[in-house]
């Protein structure tokens, strides 16, 4: 028989408690997941590693496993007389490590009173999209969420379900929720696990983030700009009516105050970026007004200072 030294395969040390083998899995599992990895032996190595979580997770296949003692990876080796039942003389040679554990009589060396104690679900972590609006106001959204889950063979497999999820108003860009109980079913009795969920913002066709602040822009015609101009400026709590001052240049911030993302005291603003925007063809009656404007100014943007 082969042996395989899971303890190494999974990263970490022989004492390791259950959850350090737990998150060690979930990460590695994670890094060779066939679905998302790009490297060559990932499917190959996502079996091992799921083949020594299978064994090492269990607290009976994990006891027998030790009594095994330590060897070379991929040193061929047989098991002690009279280990988990076996008749001395037995031959072991086309027998996998793992398939051996899995099917060690009960009563044998690997008997432990902890394998049928209740045992808690595992955790998955996984990510979901919103809307800049969702997240705004806050409420209960559906989400359709993709996420690995270990089966009975101890692979994982994606799965996607829908929840209904409470988004807090004003939530931040990568804000990891915790959705009680939606993880993995637990084992003997025990509790389901936890659904960890990082969400991020989808883009928007008017908005952007920048910290607490969102930035949108604010598209002026030339006279605006110039004269002062009541304008409505789209936010995300609902359009709202801004005063553009005489002479507001391009590239000009605009700041209205508490419509950005957060709540509260903490609340960010809405900064409106000038755009002014020229016409792009004009009417003879405005083209004769252009020119009656060039003939009576005497602004020169490219003067001193950007011209006055």
């Amino acid at each position: 028989m082969e042996y395989k030294d899971y303890y190494a395969t999974l990263g970490v040390k022989r004492d390791a408690s259950a959850e350090e083998i737990k998150k060690a899995y979930r990460k590695l599992a994670h890094k060779y997941h066939p679905d998302v990895s790009k490297e060559g032996d990932a499917e190959e190595r996502f079996k091992d590693v799921a083949q020594a979580y299978e064994t090492l997770k269990d607290a009976e296949k994990r006891a027998a496993y030790d009594q095994l003692g330590r060897h070379a990876q991929g040193e061929q080796f047989s098991p002690p007389p009279g280990f988990g039942g076996f008749a001395p003389g037995d031959q072991f040679d086309d027998v996998d490590l793992a398939d051996f554990l899995s099917g060690l009589r009960r009563g044998g060396a690997a008997r432990s009173r902890s394998s049928s104690r209740p045992r808690r679900g595992e955790d998955y972590e996984v990510a979901g999209e919103i809307t800049l609006e969702q997240a705004y106001h806050g409420g209960e959204i559906s989400l359709s969420l993709q996420y690995p889950e270990v089966d009975d063979s101890g692979f994982m497999r994606n799965q996607t379900r829908v929840f209904q999820v409470q988004i807090p108003e004003g939530m931040r860009e990568g804000q990891r929720l915790k959705l009680s109980g939606k993880g993995g079913a637990g084992s003997s009795g025990g509790p389901p696990g936890d659904l960890l969920l990082t969400l991020h913002f989808a883009p928007h066709p008017e908005f952007r983030l920048n910290g607490d602040d969102i930035v949108s822009d604010l598209r002026l015609a030339p006279w605006e700009a110039v004269l002062g101009a009541t304008v409505t400026v789209p936010t995300l709590g609902g359009p709202v009516e801004l005063t553009v001052r005489p002479g507001t240049r391009n590239g000009q911030t605009l700041r209205l105050s508490r419509r950005g993302m957060g709540r509260g005291e903490r609340k960010g603003d809405q900064l409106a970026i000038v755009q002014i925007v020229t016409p792009s063809s004009v009417s003879d009656a405005e083209k004769e007004l252009y020119t009656q404007l060039k003939a009576a100014s005497s602004f020169n943007p490219r003067g001193k200072g950007g011209g006055k």
